[in-house]
């Protein structure tokens, strides 16, 4: 079975696992657990009897493959909606100030073209004192239909009339970049959230098989061994190492004269 096919047969289960329940994976990446699982799952052939009789459900040692296949898979998903949606996140960052940019420009122009205007400046001063990226997209939009409807105004003042067909433009792409860079962001966080449950859920039967095979090889330390996480044991060796380089260091260094 595939890892796609892994996944469509764990979706509904993982669905069910609740938020309170959920964890990721901040201590160990991705690769290295669905690894550890695959190689927790050939160690404990040889210890299916020991640990049946200790009470574990050699089920959950079935499922472990599947489990591990899920994860693989919503990871691989997770991975390309993050990809999508930075683009288009990038693209939002990139063309944003421009449109901003825009905006000013226009207000700063239409305030001296209508300053003897009231009911004008009355509108400029409502379109002005929206803020946020909808705002921004909406007043691009209302700028426009001002100033196409005061066309004589502006040309009094030797304004750029093409800027009003480039803020119609702005407007409109500017609406649909910042709806699919929400999307993104929104189908992210959702893809998150089901790679996060795909890893509680084969973290709940490692740790179970794990928590058996420690129990049941306490004083056989070679396979004692084979139920521990590899990548842990190296983290927490790694960190003593750094901490007795970092005491050497600080014992090796000069007192202070008297």
């Amino acid at each position: 079975m595939g890892n796609e096919e892994d996944y469509e047969k764990k979706i509904d289960v993982l669905k069910t696992i609740e938020d309170s329940q959920i964890k990721s994976p901040h201590h160990v990446p991705v690769g290295n657990y669905t690894q550890e699982a695959d190689n927790l799952y050939m160690w404990v052939q040889d210890d299916r009897e020991a640990l049946t009789a200790a009470g574990l459900s050699w089920e959950l040692v079935e499922d472990l493959p599947t489990r591990r296949g899920a994860l693989i898979h919503a990871e691989a998903l997770w991975q390309s909606q993050r990809k999508y949606g930075k683009e288009s996140s990038r693209e939002w960052t990139e063309r944003s100030p421009l449109a901003y940019e825009l905006k000013n420009r226009m207000l700063k122009a239409f305030r001296f073209a209508f300053r003897q205007a009231p009911d004008l400046t009355k509108k400029l001063r409502h379109i002005a004192k929206g803020q946020g990226h909808p705002n921004m997209i909406q007043a691009l939009n209302d700028l426009c239909a001002l100033g196409e409807a005061n066309t004589l105004l502006l040309e009094a003042i030797n304004f750029d009339l093409s800027l009003l067909d480039r803020a119609d433009r702005e407007a409109a792409e500017m609406a649909e970049l910042l709806a699919r860079a929400t999307s993104d962001r929104r189908k992210d966080n959702e893809a998150k959230k089901i790679r996060d449950r795909a890893y509680t859920h084969l973290k709940e039967a490692v740790d179970d098989i794990r928590a058996y095979g420690q129990f049941v090889f306490r004083e056989n330390k070679e396979r004692f061994l084979g139920y521990r996480s590899q990548h842990l044991r190296e983290t927490k060796m790694k960190r003593a190492r750094k901490l007795k380089a970092k005491e050497a260091v600080k014992n090796d260094a000069p007192g202070e004269s008297a």
